[in-house]
């Protein structure tokens, strides 16, 4: 298992070229807090990579122990938003200049993920290292 206080960088790819990363750490415990930052690295990005890049979070090991969300988004990006309420209970944003950030709480037990039609190329590895990610 990863080191949950180490950072991970998660990235979603349509072919060699990234479209959407994300940040994660992670504080220690069972009622630990994920933290992340999420974005598109292009603003032409096709729907359902956003979505991806939130289910690749959500399914790393150290997210799916803790207890609470805490994520960064950009101000209007509606596809992470309604993803990551899709996949949290008790969402609530607040916008901070051109982001808006997300408190959650992040289910327990079996979580079913909601079903996509495309899937993309995710990495999620330690900075400088690579590591495909279901």
């Amino acid at each position: 298992m990863t080191d949950p206080e180490m950072p991970r960088h998660v990235e979603v790819k349509d072919g060699d070229r990234t479209v959407a990363a994300a940040d994660v750490t992670t504080t220690a415990g069972p009622a630990g807090t994920a933290r992340t930052s999420l974005h598109a690295t292009t603003e032409h990005v096709r729907p359902g990579y956003r979505k991806n890049l939130v289910d690749a979070v959500m399914d790393l090991p150290e997210v799916r122990a803790s207890t609470r969300l805490e994520a960064t988004i950009p101000l209007g990006d509606a596809e992470l938003l309604q993803r990551l309420r899709e996949r949290t209970m008790n969402a609530v944003t607040r916008a901070a200049g051109s982001t808006t950030l997300l408190d959650a709480t992040i289910p327990q037990g079996p979580r079913p993920r909601p079903d996509d039609s495309r899937r993309a190329r995710m990495t999620a590895a330690p900075p400088g290292q690579d590591g495909p990610c279901a």
